[in-house]
């Protein structure tokens, strides 16, 4: 698919096969749960709640992430024996292994990752490879792994072990991130703020790494999950002696964190690991799992109290599930061990939409459609289901692009049965005045046999202008921007776009090449700077404010030329620093006579 990329450079996703790809089991099948489960939680807790994101009085929202509560040893580069100081206190006495087990559950939730090492090299687990751990270094004396592993088996729930193989900040030896935006594969000693990590790094990995690795694989068996992260200076070598580990667990799952490559190998694990953002289209030919905060922060952070609404988190499952993948969605207990309220709240929510309409998500595929203005699709066998966030107001949903007769629609929440008919290449569904669910109501399509949909993308209409409604916009948000689709109908526009970085995708087609004016509808609160890539055109635009968010304007972005016909791909990113908020109704190309 050709590649138009507007605002600034394109991303690239993976795309490829490896001995685990999605679509191939091995003979025991050990990847059928996990492409089933269709969500987890993700736990984020070490000592850095302690901490709270505040460090001598100071709020720490600087540095990676925004100061992010797990990276604030780093982000404040507090010395290592003053870190480790504060183990002494950390005490959470309100830890209930059961109690968050249910709450997984009651969230729909079938399996949970828990951070077992985070990067300040502070285990959450009785180790004898290092003495800076939960059970020998804190007053609380107990392993919290074993208790959640207790009651994992007690209530039917996978449990899976986050462990930083590299970057350790306590621990003399481990690696560091290079703050240059990704994770460098140097020598991880250039890079410490404090004496007492300095260290060899192969030595950091036979001490601590391994051996604790291999502890996490032997003393809580069974291990679902092994989630590696930031593997600063690993090199296939490194990640050899980790890997052979593996054995100890034959039916785990792994991601592809463990080696830092762009290319799939050996060590590219079973899935892809989309953070805080959902690809546009999924991966092709690879299992991916998007890990997401309920607000900014992973660890927890007392102040951060920027929480997305459960509804939002309801569709952007629904719309991972929609591209066949999971959704890891997180929590960071606090100090005392309790998850907090703000997300029980939404877990619970979450859970009441999704026991409600679990048919609808667990054990599906992905999407038949390309594209559906008024929501998402999922598949299993004989079935589809439609997931509507816009409810039409004439009560009529259209289906384009759907080649099997229907046998029976119906409404999944209510059981009642759906009257639909063929309108030209359209399927009509006739549905109540009401939505049944005011965050996504599911309508199950049945068939005498597995559905075909052959689904046109937007193409020039009679004029030869390409219409590409906000509806259609597959929305790509940097780490912890949260734009979305927003409104209804024909004035559903992309708002909470206020970050840079955030990118809008569209696949259309068009029958001929040649130039077209690119133009936008748009409101826009102050004026930003745009720039526009395709091909061998650089273009830039100002986007000069509307005179507010409410007030939209077309204004034209400059000429883009289509080199050659067919399917083509549209991107369009915010640009910083300058970057302020903006809302879009859609886009449109116009030929240029």
């Amino acid at each position: 698919m050709k590649k138009i990329s507007l605002f600034s450079c394109i991303i690239w996703f993976a795309a490829g096969t490896s001995a685990f790809a999605a679509g191939a089991d091995s003979p025991t099948d050990r990847l059928a749960w996990y492409r089933d489960a269709k969500c987890g939680l993700f736990i984020h807790w070490g000592l850095y709640a302690e901490l709270a994101g505040v460090y001598h009085g100071q709020r720490i929202d600087q540095g990676i992430g925004n100061g992010i509560g797990e990276w604030i040893m780093y982000n404040a580069r507090i010395p290592v024996a003053e870190y480790a100081g504060y183990a002494r206190q950390f005490n959470p006495v309100k830890f209930d292994a059961d109690a968050w087990v249910r709450l997984a559950k009651e969230a729909g939730m079938k399996y949970i990752v828990i951070t077992a090492k985070h990067h300040d090299g502070f285990a959450m687990f009785k180790s004898a490879a290092s003495s800076f751990n939960i059970v020998d270094a804190t007053p609380f004396g107990r392993d919290p792994l074993q208790e959640l592993a207790a009651a994992c088996a007690k209530y039917g729930i996978r449990l899976g072990f986050y462990y930083s193989q590299a970057q350790d900040w306590h621990h003399a030896g481990g690696g560091a991130y290079s703050g240059q935006g990704h994770v460098d594969g140097g020598d991880p000693a250039v890079r410490h703020w404090d004496k007492a990590q300095d260290g060899n790094f192969d030595d950091y990995l036979d001490r601590i790494a391994i051996p604790q690795v291999r502890e996490l694989l032997t003393h809580y068996s069974p291990v679902a999950i092994l989630w590696w992260d930031t593997p600063v200076g690993m090199t296939p070598e490194r990640a050899s002696r980790l890997a052979a580990l593996l054995k100890l667990q034959p039916q785990i799952i792994t991601n592809n964190r463990l080696l830092n490559s762009r290319e799939l190998n050996a060590y590219s694990g079973d899935t892809e690991t989309p953070e805080q953002f959902i690809p546009a289209t999924g991966f092709k030919d690879r299992l991916f799992e998007v890990c997401m905060t309920m607000n900014e922060t992973w660890g927890f952070k007392a102040y951060d109290q920027n929480w997305k609404p459960a509804a939002d988190l309801i569709r952007k499952l629904v719309d991972i599930a929609s591209k066949g993948g999971n959704f890891l969605l997180n929590v960071g207990p606090n100090a005392q061990g309790e998850i907090p309220a703000p997300s029980v709240e939404r877990l619970r929510e979450f859970g009441a939409w999704l026991h409600a309409n679990q048919e609808s998500i667990y054990g599906t595929t992905a999407s038949l459609f390309h594209r559906l203005p008024w929501g998402r699709s999922t598949t299993k066998g004989s079935a589809l289901y439609l997931h509507v966030f816009d409810w039409p107001a004439d009560g009529r949903l259209v289906v384009s692009g759907l080649r099997t007769p229907v046998r029976r629609a119906s409404l999944l929440a209510l059981p009642q049965a759906l009257a639909t008919k063929a309108e030209g290449a359209d399927l009509v569904v006739t549905l109540p005045e009401k939505a049944p669910d005011a965050v996504a109501s599911v309508i199950k399509l049945e068939f005498a046999s597995p559905p075909v949909v052959e689904q046109t993308r937007p193409a020039p209409d009679a004029t030869g202008v390409v219409e590409l409604p906000a509806a259609l916009a597959a929305i790509i948000n940097a780490y912890g921007a949260n734009a979305r689709l927003l409104g209804a109908g024909a004035t559903a526009y992309i708002g909470e776009w206020d970050r840079a970085d955030t990118v809008l995708s569209w696949e259309f087609s068009v029958p001929r090449p040649g130039p077209f004016m690119l133009q936008a509808e748009v409101s826009v609160l102050r004026p930003v700077s745009a720039g526009v890539v395709s091909g061998k055109n650089n273009l830039t635009a100002k986007l000069a404010a509307t005179g507010g968010v409410e007030d939209y304007r077309r204004v034209d972005l400059g000429t883009i030329v289509i080199e050659s016909a067919g399917e083509q791909n549209l991107e369009v990113k915010s640009l910083g620093p300058d970057w302020s908020e903006v809302r879009l109704r859609g886009v449109r190309l116009v030929p240029v006579r």
